[in-house]
């Protein structure tokens, strides 16, 4: 009799673990940038939010720096259910619909409160089409304002003329056209030997990229020009996200909200940080020249008015509603 109660639990215990196993979702995601950067450290607490919130039945494993999917193919991936969720950068996709541009349109919305004023009005639009697209919006984070690194001072536009400018989206390529220069497409990664081998002479990025790149290696001088403020997003495949459960659900969107409140106020703390940091190692850090900065801010009027075209009566919305 002993023997068969012993088996008969056992058979009861396998039973369970195996209901256990069988309840358990994991989700891979996808993330373009080192464990250390501000936006992975949300992600990643934004998934241990959920794992403690839904009692471990919805897993996260955030894959950082794109060692499991490139940066440019992490939206197709969720997209196609390969990863179930994903972060990206905006504007990256902006080839695909002018709405993930508009938050990096440069000089529209120069500090933290003109960006949130610019994502309410970006947001309703922003989650259409993602929705069109089988994708769903958590989330969405800032960057540390944008500025410009070089091998040497620029003071004027013209500076930039026949320089191999890196970009990353549509949008930067534009900038780097306008002021006579070589669009040259370079992700994160490769920075440091993209400016060492002359792949690349200029770049456009927050005082985070430089920290986390290194770029006292190989660049001098950061003009903090204070363009714009592009935005991560954090997405879900909606059929994915769809087979949860109503508690999981719950889980997964109330995290976001706390992540997005997170994000930002980081954001701020790394502008700070950052900035300070990249002086500590001997870049020089300085405003733009009154010069430099007429001459970017009429690129980005001229960039502001493409935009505008280009996005039709959406995009002449979210201007209007951001101008209000």
């Amino acid at each position: 009799m002993n023997i068969f109660v012993r088996a008969l639990a056992g058979v009861v215990l396998a039973g369970a673990l195996a209901t256990q196993a069988s309840a358990q979702t994991k989700w891979d995601m996808p993330v373009p940038y080192p464990d250390g950067n501000f936006h992975t450290r949300n992600v990643a607490q934004f998934a241990a939010d959920i794992d403690k919130a839904t009692g471990g039945s919805l897993k996260i494993a955030v894959h950082s720096a794109g060692s499991l999917i490139k940066h440019p193919e992490i939206k197709r991936a969720v997209r196609q259910g390969t990863a179930p969720i994903g972060e990206i950068l905006a504007s990256l996709a902006s080839n695909e619909a002018p709405v993930y541009g508009l938050d990096s349109v440069p000089f529209l919305a120069t500090g933290y409160d003109a960006a949130k004023k610019l994502y309410d009005a970006q947001k309703p639009v922003l989650e259409k089409q993602l929705e069109s697209e089988g994708l769903m919006l958590l989330y969405s984070v800032p960057w540390p304002p944008q500025g410009l690194y070089a091998k040497r001072e620029l003071t004027k536009i013209e500076d930039l003329k026949g320089t191999k400018f890196r970009t990353y989206n549509a949008m930067i390529g534009r900038i780097a056209s306008l002021a006579g220069a070589i669009p040259t497409q370079i992700e994160v990664p490769d920075l440091p030997t993209a400016f060492a081998t002359g792949r690349v002479d200029v770049m456009i990025t927050s005082a985070s990229t430089g920290v986390d790149t290194k770029a006292q290696d190989y660049l001098t001088h950061y003009i903090d020009a204070q363009a714009w403020l592009p935005r991560n997003i954090v997405f879900v495949n909606k059929a994915a996200f769809d087979k949860l459960s109503a508690a999981e659900k719950k889980a997964v969107t109330d995290a976001a909200k706390v992540a997005e409140e997170r994000g930002w106020k980081a954001s701020i703390e790394e502008m700070t940080i950052k900035t300070n940091a990249l002086k500590a190692a001997g870049i020089k850090v300085m405003p733009p020249s009154a010069e430099l900065k007429a001459g970017l801010a009429k690129i980005g009027a001229t960039i502001t008015s493409e935009w505008e075209k280009s996005a039709g009566a959406d995009g002449a919305a979210m201007l209007a509603a951001f101008r209000k």
